[in-house]
């Protein structure tokens, strides 16, 4: 494909990215809102958020296999299709059930769009060339990433928009994507006989959404130490285990285990669960402390988080061209991990009283680190790994980001909110006012508004020194995905893509294997063979 074809089957994709990410992050200012309108709990609160998380996390690896066994192209515009009726029933939700449901819908479309915009990406652009495509997406993801709580914010103060735009905002988004996709994207078409692993995607995702449910519950509606821990972990981890051995003794796994033997596929993948624990469980608060401890509106924190944003733009795209260029990318691996480890640190030393250009340069250090990283990793995988193993292996890293994002919010949340208690509690005796530690409502965020002046500043003060703490804890986490970096072996990129690839590896099969008749005609692969048909390998006329 020319540039010009690469970048109009672009634009449905990142139309696609964009909307995945906007239906996580467009919904954190608007929470409070959408839940007293609805006359829900707060038990309520946190399920409408971890529906969503739930669906998306638990079948990324289900997308990812999909994609190496159908058409990339339909199982996008389903993903899709899925998204805009999840969209639509949150929109129209007069009762929390119903929401939560629709949450669940949009996660499973969200899970489809994460990860098969990265294998369609690989599957149509080299390796070689893929850099300076994988910088745009990097900046989409911050983009829809940070903007998101913005955009939330902006809506629900808007007294003729309300938080039901919050879901309805994504829809247009989502059906340019299935036009765009439709009239851009050219894949052929792969079919191939194989069997669905139902038992292990059942195994999966069961597993997946026990330990998903403990993490996001925990130390909210149950302690960590507690009956319902033990049985969500060993639940969770025994589902995991008959997964794994059901995963290795048939044909057609979800996770084809034998990618972990692949020494850059197993690096990448912890390196990737490092980074969402730090990047992800780190970040996710910097908008509560613009708020409680600076007292910023929604909007406005929201503005205050572009210094990340741009450093993330800046970086993805200027190290994607010059990998382009040059064909080495591992340097910007371990200088992006080095700088998102040395931004983390930086963060860990704001509180209260640190002055927001002080700040702004700390968030612009670690976005530039996390744009030479995150979407870098996902490349070097890529190009290790065959082209019947894309869309498994990019599923797996994004399915690991995602799952250590989710761990790591929920328990540097929990870490917050004991550290919120005790500062508070000490501020108040040395203060000598009593009764007043109800201010933080048990773990609730407190009404700001509604506090009087001495109480708000402990209030303040207590958030700026937690959330500097969160920074901290995180920071060990950004070093470990370094270590990760340092030992991955650099190999040179390929220059052919996933499709080219796919078609090589599918006639190096029927030579193999004499599918080849002596006078050369047919060639077609057996029903049940190791790949595509030959239409696959008409890909690379």
């Amino acid at each position: 494909m020319s540039d010009r074809q690469i970048l109009q089957a672009m634009s449905g994709l990142m139309a696609g990215m964009f909307v995945s990410i906007l239906a996580g992050t467009v919904v954190a200012n608007a929470l409070p809102r959408i839940i007293a309108d609805l006359g829900a709990s707060q038990s309520s609160y946190t399920w409408v958020v971890t529906a969503e998380l739930l669906g998306m996390t638990a079948t990324v690896p289900l997308w990812g296999k999909l994609a190496d066994l159908y058409n990339q192209k339909l199982l996008l515009q389903i993903s899709l299709g899925l998204f805009v009726v999840g969209s639509l029933l949150a929109g129209f939700s007069q009762e929390v059930g119903l929401l939560i449901f629709s949450r669940v819908a949009q996660g499973i479309g969200a899970g489809g769009l994460t990860a098969l915009a990265q294998v369609v990406m690989a599957a149509i652009i080299p390796p070689r060339r893929l850099g300076k495509y994988a910088g745009i997406f990097g900046a989409v993801f911050a983009i829809g990433t940070v903007a998101g709580p913005l955009i939330g914010g902006v809506l629900v103060d808007t007294s003729w928009l309300g938080w039901r735009w919050c879901f309805f905002i994504g829809v247009p988004f989502a059906l340019l994507a299935i036009v765009l996709l439709q009239r851009t994207l050219k894949l052929p078409d792969l079919r191939r006989e194989a069997k669905i692993d139902y038992l292990g995607a059942f195994l999966i995702v069961a597993g997946v959404c026990a330990l998903l449910i403990w993490v996001s519950l925990a130390g909210n509606s149950f302690d960590w130490a507690s009956w319902q821990t033990a049985a969500l972990t060993g639940g969770g981890l025994l589902l995991l285990v008959a997964a794994v051995f059901v995963e290795s003794r048939v044909a057609e796994p979800i996770i084809p285990l034998g990618i972990f033997r692949n020494r850059t596929v197993s690096l990448t993948t912890v390196a990737s669960l490092f980074v969402g624990l730090a990047m992800f469980g780190g970040t996710v608060f910097l908008s509560q402390y613009f708020q409680i401890s600076l007292g910023k509106s929604p909007t406005v924190a929201g503005l205050m988080s572009l210094p990340m944003i741009l450093g993330l733009l800046v970086s993805s795209t200027v190290a994607g061209q010059i990998i382009s260029k040059t064909g080495r990318w591992k340097a910007y691996l371990v200088a992006g991990a080095f700088t998102m480890t040395a931004g983390l640190g930086l963060l860990a030393t704001i509180d209260t009283d640190t002055h927001f250009g002080l700040t702004s340069v700390y968030m612009a250090v670690m976005g530039v680190g996390v744009g030479m990283l995150m979407q870098n990793l996902v490349l070097a995988a890529q190009n290790d790994v065959q082209a019947t193993e894309l869309g498994a292996a990019t599923s797996v890293l994004s399915f690991f980001r995602s799952l250590g994002g989710t761990i790591g919010t929920s328990v540097l949340g929990a870490i917050l909110a004991n550290r919120v208690a005790s500062e508070m509690t000490k501020g108040l005796a040395d203060a000598g006012v009593s009764g007043g530690g109800g201010a933080a409502g048990h773990g609730a965020v407190p009404d700001m508004a509604t506090l009087p002046g001495p109480i708000r500043e402990i209030v303040e003060h207590a958030y700026g020194v937690a959330t500097g703490e969160l920074f901290l804890i995180a920071t060990p986490f950004a070093a470990l995905a370094l270590l990760c970096v340092l030992f991955v072996k650099e190999k040179p990129l390929k220059t052919t893509s996933g499709m080219q690839r796919l078609a090589e590896e599918v006639e190096e099969v029927e030579e193999a294997e004499g599918a080849l008749g002596p006078d050369g005609s047919d060639g077609a692969v057996r029903a049940g063979d190791a790949g595509p048909s030959r239409a696959a390998a008409d890909a690379s006329a």
